[in-house]
Formats: C-alpha cells, sequence, structure tokens
C-alpha cells in the first residue's frame, strides 16, 4: 500500500481543526512540507504537548509526507515560548532532513496563509490553498497519526485540552466520542454553576451549553466559562443583533481592517467595508460584500480591535455564507504585496488575554499519561470535511477495538471511522453510533 492509502485506511484527517482528509493532499506534488504547531488560540496546549510527548512521530510524519509528495524540505513550525516542546522536536530532528522554524508567540500564527509566508516567504495566491505555491501543511497530531497509519494503527483517539473555569487544567488523551463532560470531570469538574463550553477556543471556536458534545477527530479542546463572562455573552447575541447593532453603532474607524491579519499580509479583506454594507441594506435582508471573501474568521476583528464591541467577523461570516448561497466567488485583484505594517501590528497573546479577561484562567494544561476510559462513546459518522461515514452495524452488535465501523461512500471524500475500544453497538442512528465498552 503507499502512504496515502495507509493514511486513508487509518482515517486520517487534519486534527486541528480543519479536518480535510489528509491522504487527498499526500496524493499530490510539493516541495515543502510543514508541521504546523503554531497553536494560537489563547488557553489551548494540545498541540504543544504532543510536540512535547511524541515529537519522534511528529518528525516520522513530516519525513514520509516528503517522500511521498516528493518535497526537498520539512519544516516543524512551533512558538519558541514552548521550550520543552522546541527541545524535544529539536532532538527529534537530528539526522534528519527535517528543520525547525520558531515562531512568536501572536495570533494567529497557526493560520495556514500566515505560517507558509513565515516559513518560506511565499504568499497563497487569494481564494487559493498551501499546495498553490508548493506547501502541504499539517498539524502535528495529524502528523503522529500519519506515522500511527503507516505502521498499520488507524485514529482511535483524540487530544485535546481542557481549560478555563476547572478545578485542574489538563491536557487529554481520549477515545473518539467521549464526551466533553467525561472530559471535564477528569479535569476536576466545571467550577461554575451554569458552564459554557468555548469548543475548539475562544476566538475560532463553537459556543455551547452541551456538555454531551462528543468528541471527534477534529476537537482541539474545551474551554469551561460562566455564562456571565463578557466574551460568552457577545458570543451569545443573537445574529439578527449582531447585525442591528452594527448598522446603527458603526463609525468606520477601519480598527478592524488595520488589524486583520489577511489585510497585513496584503489579501483584499477589509472588514469595514463589510460593516458599510449593513448600513446600506435593509434590516432584515441578506447582504454580501466581496471584501469579506478572504477572510479566515481569526475574530481579531470582533474580539480585539474594534473600540465598540461590534460584530465584523460575524458580519463577514454571513456575507460568505450568502455568497456561497448564490454561487459568487472571489473576483478581485490575484496579486499580492505584504503590507509594511505587517509585522509591527501583529497581537502578542498576552495582550489578547487580557484583553479577553483570560488571566485568571491562564494556566498550564500539562497532558495525563494515561488515556481516559469512559464506558460509553457516541461516534459521529460526519467528523471530517466531504461527506459523513455510512455505516452497516446494527444496534447489538459487537465490534473490536480498531475495527472499522464506518466508511465513507464510494467515490466520495470522507474518513473512515474505527472503534476506540471493544465494544457493543447500543444504537444506530443517520448521525451517530453509540457504543459501550465491553466488561
Amino acid at each position: 500500500m503507499t502512504l496515502a492509502e495507509q493514511v486513508k485506511a487509518a482515517g486520517v484527517v487534519g486534527a486541528g481543526g480543519g479536518g480535510f482528509p489528509t491522504h487527498v493532499k499526500i496524493g499530490s506534488k510539493a516541495d515543502t512540507v510543514i508541521a504546523n504547531g503554531a497553536e494560537c488560540e489563547p488557553l489551548l496546549h494540545k498541540d504543544a504537548a504532543v510536540m512535547e510527548h511524541f515529537s519522534a512521530g511528529v518528525v516520522r510524519g513530516v519525513e514520509l509526507i516528503m517522500e511521498a509528495v516528493g518535497a526537498s524540505r520539512g519544516f516543524v513550525a512551533l512558538k519558541e515560548k514552548n521550550h520543552e516542546a522546541v527541545e524535544a522536536v529539536e532532538k527529534a530532528c537530528k539526522g534528519t532532513a527535517v528543520q525547525v522554524k520558531l515562531l512568536g508567540d501572536y495570533y494567529p500564527a497557526g493560520d495556514e496563509y500566515e505560517l507558509v509566508h513565515e516559513v518560506t516567504g511565499r504568499l497563497i495566491p487569494p481564494a487559493g490553498i498551501p499546495l498553490n505555491v508548493g506547501v502541504v501543511v499539517n498539524n502535528v497530531e495529524t502528523l503522529v497519526n500519519v506515522t500511527a497509519a503507516a505502521n498499520g494503527r488507524p485514529v482511535t483517539h483524540k487530544i485535546l485540552t481542557i481549560a478555563g473555569a476547572v478545578k485542574t487544567p489538563v491536557t487529554l488523551s481520549v477515545p473518539l466520542g467521549t464526551t466533553l463532560r467525561d472530559c471535564i470531570e477528569a479535569a476536576g469538574g466545571a467550577q461554575v454553576g451554569d458552564p459554557i463550553l468555548c469548543i475548539g477556543g475562544m476566538m475560532m471556536g463553537e459556543t455551547s451549553d452541551d456538555l454531551e458534545t462528543p468528541v471527534t477527530k477534529t476537537t482541539t479542546g474545551a474551554i469551561v466559562l460562566p455564562r456571565s463572562h463578557r466574551v460568552v455573552e457577545r458570543k451569545l447575541t443573537p445574529p439578527k443583533a449582531q447585525a442591528g447593532i452594527g448598522k446603527s453603532a458603526c463609525d468606520q474607524c477601519r480598527y478592524c481592517t488595520e488589524y486583520c491579519p489577511r489585510y497585513l499580509l496584503g489579501y483584499p479583506v477589509e472588514p469595514h467595508q463589510v460593516m458599510r454594507s449593513l448600513a446600506f441594506t435593509a434590516t432584515g435582508k441578506d447582504h454580501w460584500n466581496q471584501w469579506a471573501s478572504l477572510c479566515c474568521s481569526c475574530g481579531l476583528c470582533t474580539l480585539f480591535a474594534c473600540p465598540e464591541a461590534l460584530f465584523p467577523k460575524e458580519a463577514c461570516d454571513d456575507a460568505k455564507a450568502e455568497m456561497r448561497a448564490a454561487g459568487v466567488k472571489w473576483s478581485g485583484p490575484m496579486t499580492v504585496k505584504e503590507h509594511p505594517m505587517h509585522d509591527g501590528r501583529r497581537v502578542p497573546i498576552k495582550t489578547l488575554v487580557k484583553r479577553l479577561n483570560l488571566q485568571a484562567y491562564d494556566h498550564p494544561a500539562p497532558l495525563r499519561p494515561e488515556p481516559l476510559k469512559p464506558d460509553r462513546v457516541v461516534l459521529r459518522l460526519k467528523q471530517s470535511a466531504g461527506s459523513a461515514a455510512q455505516t452497516r452495524l446494527k444496534a447489538g452488535a459487537r465490534v473490536t477495538g480498531g475495527q472499522v465501523v464506518a466508511e465513507p461512500a464510494p467515490n466520495a471524500m470522507g474518513a473512515f471511522l474505527h472503534a476506540p475500544f471493544g465494544a457493543q453497538v447500543e444504537s444506530v442512528t443517520d448521525c451517530h453510533l453509540t457504543l459501550a465498552r465491553l466488561a
């Protein structure tokens, strides 16, 4: 089997949040491979833990993909502040063709456009992907899974950080399908009575009060906060209210644009112009603006830059959704030139943590060596980009650890799903499988 075939059979997808099936990337050609260990979401530490404890797997994963895509250069990009991870990766790189690239502690260092430029000096074309400039980028945990796949081991567990208002912030290895409730209990439990979860991070994550949410292949962590926290209150503001506030209050100060990471790289992303479109659109009517097309939804404009606490990121998200629904694609300029203030306007993580009022929760979350062992897991059939996996299993069936329990439809992009342990199928729906551990 080729590496791409092994990776596909193992169900490897982007573990950093994107969830793109990794075998598709491996089937391409590139001259550079980058392991993305930037991890810039405040309070999350899972990538640093992966590099500290599984550095050999990260570096071997880079080597395997370099060979598969014909690359001559490989890098592990991580933040200089993560000293233990840096030491471990540097040691693992010795005697290999893989180099270490140290990054500053700013947000969003892990954005692919930002990372590719920082490591190679290349600028991805507007609406393009790293492959357009000869680069393959994978999250560091994804690369550990690639190494495991090459050795015949499928993806059955996920590493994630539990932080915020919990007794003991921790990074855990858990079976896929473990509920966030079980993860939070493993962190000593929530320390607030009405917890809200920022799943995937404060800046780009999903906000939910559902503790029964199952861990998937793309879950990077969950931050527990009280419902009264200012950022939570803002995230829970209804969409129509967000647009109405922007329509009435935006004074076109441009701070959202001037701090936008994509704008500073030279891309035509101007959130203030998207906000302007609200003022010229009847309330409740659809609006869209091409200045949102290349937005990466990092959230800096909404949660850091705007002095009036408006919602430019959400306005950009709405505009992008409307353009997708209407089949409108980017038709603006294709040339990119870095803004002269690109380096000077980077937002340090410490400054961002202070702005988000997270200082009280900014603690280490070390990896717990023993994986969690829940009695029951809920496996979502869609855990990656592309189509949901399909299963033929029925309630009452027995499965072994590592067995394929769902697979993509023929010729569809998706990912195989494997049982994380020996179990009996408790229930099957169109959306998920529930497995109960066998004694």
